[in-house]
This record gives structure tokens, C-alpha cells and sequence, in this order.
């Protein structure tokens, strides 16, 4: 027996703005299956958060730099 999926989530590479996202938002309500699209508005959070993943990966790219270089 397989296992049900009753939707997926769909990360931007970039943050959008809202009329520059319009036509994929359309194009996705197109597709057969599809109930409902929304689109996710970028808060402080998200913000924090992708900064605080950057800052994460920038030091560790230094960490491995300093460790090759030594």
C-alpha cells in the first residue's frame, strides 16, 4: 500500500513581488488537481530566518576555507 500526498509546498528561489508572481500562481491553479493556490507574504520571520541560514552556511564556508588553507 501506498501512502497519500494531499499537497506540496513550493519555495520561491528568490523572494517575489506579488504582481511579478501572478502568472505562476495562475499557471498552478490551472494544473489538473489543483484546489486551492496561496501565496505565502514574506514577514520579519522569514527574514530572520534565511539571514540566520546565510550567516550558518557563510561560516561554515569560512570554517572549511581556514581548514583547506592551514
Amino acid at each position: 500500500m501506498t501512502d497519500s500526498i494531499n499537497g506540496f509546498w513550493v519555495a520561491l528561489e528568490r523572494d517575489t513581488r506579488v504582481d511579478d508572481a501572478e502568472p505562476l500562481l495562475a499557471a498552478v491553479r490551472q494544473l489538473k488537481g489543483v484546489a486551492d493556490v496561496r501565496a505565502n507574504v514574506v514577514d520579519s520571520g522569514s527574514y530572520i530566518a534565511a539571514m540566520q541560514a546565510q550567516t550558518e552556511l557563510r561560516s561554515k564556508v569560512a570554517a572549511f576555507l581556514g581548514d583547506l588553507f592551514k
